[in-house]
C-alpha cells in the first residue's frame, strides 16, 4: 500500500487560515499565523464549550471530518480491536475490600456499566452496600469523572468530588450514608481533592482560582454555605502549586505548596482544625520535602544535605525545623527513595535502583529492615497505604509485561505474602505466548537508556516486524513495565511493543530526572532515538517501520522527534500534545505556565532560557522536509494542554510537510486532559490510535489467535 493510497479521495485536508501575528522577546520576533486559533474567551470555554468561537468550532470540525475520512476504511478493524479490547476486561469486576475500623470499602464495576460503584461492607463479611454508583450519576451525560472520594472517620457521610466537563473543575458534593441522600452542601471549582478532619463534620480541600490554579485551601463546615467557607492557607506565589493530604496516622492534615523542585509543607491538627497551620521547614530553592507522622516525631522524606535521591529523617512534632532533623535513612546515590509511609510499628518505604522498584520495611524499635523480592527481570510495583495506621499488613500491587497485574496483602511481621487478586483476561492470556525484554540502548554522550520489551513468541525478528516505541521523559515520571491488556492488540499482530525510559523520568535515580530537564532537555529527545535506532540495530524492527506514541509532555517528544528524526519513524502518534512550548511559556496567563517554568526554562526572563525552548519548541520548528504520518488527538476542556497547541501544529504540518503522509488531528468536542470518561468509551480512542498505527504499517490482517 503507498502512502499516496492512504490519502482520503473527495475531501482535502482543512487548511487553517493563515493571520500573522508577531511578538518580540529579546530583540527577536516570532510569527505565529496560527494565533487565532486561541479563543479569546478559553476560560469560559473550559466551562462551557458551547461558548466556543463559531469559526473555530468549524475549523476543528472540519478537522475531525477530514480524519473520519482518512480513517473510514479502518472502521471494521477499529470495530475489532474494540470489541477484542473489551473483551480482555472483566466487566463485574471489583477492587480487594479494604478495611477500616468495622467496614471494609472497594469499588465494583456491573456488567456494561462504565463507571465505578463505590461499595462497602462489614470487615468480617456479609451483604455489600452501594454508597455511590456512578453509572446512575454519568446517566445522559457525554462527559462525567470521578475524582477524590473519602468516607468520613465516623462512617457517616461520603464526600465525593465529579468533573462533568472534562475541564478538571470538580464540585464536591456530602452523601448521608444513613440515607443515601446528598445533602445540601455544593462546593464548585474545585481541584478535587480533599480530607476529612477527626470530627467527621468539616472538610478541607483545594480550591482553583479563575485561572485555573490550585492556589488556595478553605475549610467547609457541613451544613454551611460554601460562600461561609474560611480559607486557611493561599499560595502568593503563582508558580507554586498548592495540594492537601493527611499523615497515616490521621493526626494532621497535610498543606504542600510545591512548584517541580521546592516544596514547602503546613500541619493542621486535625483534631482541631480550626488552628492555624504550622510550617514545617521554610522553602528553600531545590529543595523537597514529604511528611509523615509516627508518636511524638514527623517523620520526613528529603532531599537536604545533598541527598539528590533523597534520604528519610525524624524531627519532634513540636519543634520540626531543620536543626532538629535526625536521619534514620541515610541517602544512598542511585537509590531513589520515591516514598516512605509510617505505620504503629513500621516504616515502608518505596524505592527505586538500576530502574526497577523495591518494597523496604524497617521496625521502629530496632531499625532493623528487609525487603519484598521478585524474580522478574522487568516488573512494575504499586503500594497502597490502606486506611489504618496501627497494622501489620500492607497491599501492594505486582505486574509485568507478560504478567496480568496481582494484588498481595504483605504481613509486616510474619512476611507472609498472601495473594487477593490476580486480574482476570475473560477473553484468555497466556503469558507463554509473550517475550518481555530489557534493552540498554546507548547513547552518543556515553549514557546507556533502558528498553522494556513486549512481543509475540511467533513475531519475526528479522527487522521486518513494525514497532510501537512509547515515551514520556518528563517530570522525573517513571513509566513502568506494567501488564496492559490493550497493547496485546497490537502485539498479537505482529507489532514489537517498546518502552523507552528515557531522561527526564527517574528510572535511573534523580540524576536521570535532571538530566533531562532545563538546558538539558534535549537530552530526552536524543534518547528516544537512540533507543529508536537501537531496536534497528538489534534486528527487532527497520528504520521507517517505528510508530513512535507519547502523550503531553510526551507529545512534545513526539513532536521533537518528528522534527529532529523523521525517517526513523513510520509514523507518529502524539495524544494531547504539549507542542506549542514557547508560546505557552511567554504566556504567564495560562493555568500551568508559572509552574512549568522550572521544567523548561522561564522565556520571559531570560534570553538563554528563550533560546533553548526556541531551539526545541515542536511548532517553532516545523520545517520543510518529509515527515512520517502523524495523528494528534486533544480535548476542546483540556487546561492542560490547550486544544489550540496540537490544532496550530497540524496546520503548520500541513503546510511544511512535503511527503505525502497523512497529518491528521481528531479532537474530542467534550473531553478534556484525559480523554472520554468511561472505561469503555476510553477504549475507542485506544482502537482508533491503534487502528492508524496498522493501517500506516499495513498489518491490518486479524490477530494471532
Amino acid at each position: 500500500m503507498t502512502a499516496h493510497s492512504l490519502r482520503p479521495t473527495g475531501i482535502k485536508p482543512p487548511r487553517a487560515t493563515r493571520k500573522s501575528t508577531a511578538a518580540t522577546h529579546h530583540g527577536i520576533t516570532i510569527e505565529d499565523e496560527y494565533s487565532w486559533l486561541r479563543a479569546e474567551n478559553w476560560q469560559e470555554v473550559m466551562r462551557a464549550p458551547d461558548r466556543l468561537d463559531s469559526a473555530i468550532r468549524a475549523h476543528l470540525e472540519a478537522e475531525n471530518e477530514y480524519t473520519n475520512a482518512a480513517l473510514a476504511s479502518t472502521a471494521t478493524l477499529q470495530s475489532e480491536l474494540f470489541d477484542e479490547m473489551k473483551a480482555r476486561i472483566k466487566e463485574d469486576d471489583s477492587t480487594v475490600p479494604t478495611p477500616d475500623g468495622s467496614w471494609a470499602y472497594s469499588y465494583r464495576f456491573v456488567t456494561g456499566g462504565q463507571y465505578p460503584q463505590l461499595c462497602r461492607q462489614p470487615r468480617e463479611g456479609g451483604d455489600v452496600t452501594i454508597l455511590l454508583d456512578g453509572n446512575e450519576l454519568a446517566k445522559d451525560k457525554p462527559y462525567w469523572s470521578l475524582g477524590g472520594s473519602q468516607h468520613s472517620p465516623d462512617h457517616k457521610r461520603l464526600a465525593y468530588a465529579v468533573d462533568e466537563k472534562g475541564s478538571e473543575l470538580y464540585t464536591i458534593r456530602i452523601r448521608d450514608l444513613d440515607t443515601g441522600q446528598d445533602l445540601e452542601d455544593v462546593i464548585p471549582d474545585t481541584r478535587g481533592d480533599f480530607v476529612w478532619t477527626n470530627d467527621s463534620n468539616t472538610i478541607v480541600y483545594v480550591r482553583l482560582d479563575e485561572n485555573h490554579r490550585p492556589l488556595s485551601v478553605y475549610r467547609h463546615v457541613i451544613g454551611t454555605p460554601h460562600a461561609d467557607d474560611v480559607r486557611v492557607y493561599h499560595e502568593p506565589d503563582s508558580a507554586f502549586y498548592v495540594g492537601i493530604g493527611k499523615t497515616q496516622s490521621s493526626r494532621f492534615i497535610l498543606i504542600d505548596a510545591h512548584d517541580h523542585q521546592t516544596s514547602e509543607v503546613y500541619l493542621i491538627d486535625a483534631d482541631n482544625p480550626s488552628t492555624e497551620p504550622r510550617l514545617v521547614a521554610p522553602r528553600q530553592a531545590g529543595h523537597e520535602y514529604s511528611i509523615e507522622h509516627h508518636n511524638d516525631a514527623l517523620v520526613i522524606l528529603t532531599n537536604s544535605g545533598d541527598a539528590v535521591d533523597f534520604r528519610i529523617v525524624e524531627a519532634p512534632v513540636n519543634n520540626p525545623g531543620q536543626e532538629n532533623w535526625r536521619e534514620i535513612i541515610p541517602h544512598r546515590p542511585g537509590r531513589l527513595i520515591i516514598e516512605a509511609v509510617a505505620y504503629k510499628n513500621h516504616l515502608v518505604r518505596l524505592e527505586r535502583e538500576d530502574g526497577l522498584p523495591r518494597i523496604v520495611i524497617s521496625k521502629f524499635d530496632d531499625s532493623s529492615e528487609h525487603e519484598i523480592s521478585f524474580d522478574e527481570e522487568a516488573y512494575a510495583l504499586g503500594l497502597s497505604h490502606g486506611y489504618e495506621y496501627d497494622t501489620t499488613a500492607i497491599r501492594f500491587t505486582y505486574s509485568s509485561m507478560t504478567t496480568p497485574a496481582e494484588v498481595y496483602d504483605y504481613d509486616m511481621e510474619s512476611r507472609a505474602r498472601t495473594l487477593r487478586k490476580r486480574q482476570e483476561v475473560p477473553s484468555g492470556h497466556n503469558p507463554a505466548n509473550y517475550v518481555t525484554r530489557r534493552l540498554q540502548a546507548p547513547t552518543a554522550n556515553g549514557e546507556t537508556v533502558p528498553v522494556s520489551l513486549l512481543y509475540h513468541k511467533d513475531t519475526p525478528l528479522d527487522g521486518s516486524a513494525p514497532a510501537l516505541l512509547y515515551g514520556y521523559g518528563s517530570y522525573g515520571i517513571s513509566i513502568p513495565a506494567s501488564f496492559s491488556t490493550t497493547r496485546l492488540s497490537l502485539v498479537d499482530r505482529g507489532f514489537v511493543y517498546a518502552i523507552a525510559h528515557i531522561r527526564g523520568g527517574k528510572e535511573k535515580g534523580y540524576r536521570w530526572y535532571t538530566d533531562g530537564k532545563l538546558e538539558k532537555k534535549t537530552n530526552t529527545f536524543k534518547d528516544f532515538i537512540a533507543a529508536g535506532e537501537h531496536l534497528v540495530s538489534e534486528g527487532f524492527t527497520k528504520r521507517g517501520r517505528i510508530v513512535a506514541n507519547g502523550g503531553s509532555a510526551g507529545g512534545m517528544l513526539m513532536g521533537a522527534v518528528a522534527n529532529m528524526a523523521p525517517d526513523l519513524f513510520l509514523g507518529i502518534i502524539a495524544d494531547v500534545p504539549f507542542v506549542d512550548v514557547l508560546n505557552t511559556m511567554l504566556d504567564a496567563t495560562l493555568p500551568l505556565t508559572p509552574p512549568e517554568w522550572l521544567e523548561w526554562g522561564n522565556p520571559l526572563k531570560s534570553p538563554e532560557q528563550f533560546e533553548i525552548i526556541r531551539s526545541y519548541s515542536p511548532y517553532d520548528n516545523v520545517k520543510d522536509q518529509p515527515y512520517p504520518h502523524i495523528l494528534a488527538y486533544t480535548g476542546l476542556t483540556d487546561p492542560r494542554v490547550t486544544y489550540w497547541e496540537p490544532a496550530k501544529w497540524i496546520a503548520r504540518l500541513r503546510e511544511h510537510n512535503t511527503s505525502d503522509k497523512l497529518v491528521l488531528l481528531r479532537i474530542n468536542m467534550e473531553a478534556g486532559h484525559s480523554g472520554a470518561s468511561g472505561r469503555f468509551t476510553a477504549l475507542k480512542e485506544t482502537a482508533h490510535d491503534y487502528a492508524f498505527a496498522l493501517l500506516i504499517a499495513g498489518k491490518t490482517e486479524t490477530a494471532v489467535s
